[in-house]
């Protein structure tokens, strides 16, 4: 489920009536981002050995939710809940598009913990970034937990 969905806030509404319902500049849309991309602290290591750290998690439906409270595996172990959940919302790591519960199983610890705050953070936050402070300077400034490599921001 790739897509990107358009929005418009209730002045660019008021402004297309105004200008007739047409479409010029008077109305423009923002694009809602529904996938994000990230790196894994490790790195997913597949069958053949080749590890995978780069990927991509989109937003959360409803379903997502929802659909993890039916699987026989959560009723018997809540914990179980986070691994069925990232693995709908993943959609790739590296060059593996099927992502299921048995490649989440496979992650080290570090990564799944990463992906459950990663989720966290684009779902209930609407972002990847963080508010930081330099321990050295005092200097605040925002970082992109998305990944990317050290000392990128």
């Amino acid at each position: 489920m790739r897509r990107s969905v358009q929005f418009q806030s209730p002045e660019q509404v008021e402004a297309g009536a105004a200008a007739g319902g047409r479409g010029g500049s008077a109305r423009q849309q923002d694009t809602l981002r529904t996938e994000f991309g990230f790196e894994l602290p490790r790195g997913y290591v597949d069958e053949s050995g080749t590890v995978h750290r780069t990927g991509v998690m989109r937003l959360a439906t409803a379903r997502d939710e929802l659909v993890p409270l039916r699987d026989d595996r959560v009723r018997e172990n809540s914990a179980y809940l986070s691994v069925v959940l990232i693995s709908r919302v993943v959609t790739r790591i590296g060059t593996v598009e099927d992502i299921h519960p048995g490649v989440i199983e496979d992650l080290f610890a570090s990564d799944l913990a990463f992906l459950q705050d990663f989720y966290r953070r684009i779902n209930a936050e609407g972002h990847t970034r963080a508010a930081v402070t330099c321990p050295s300077c005092d200097e605040e400034f925002a970082v992109n937990l998305a990944g990317g490599r050290l000392g990128e921001s």
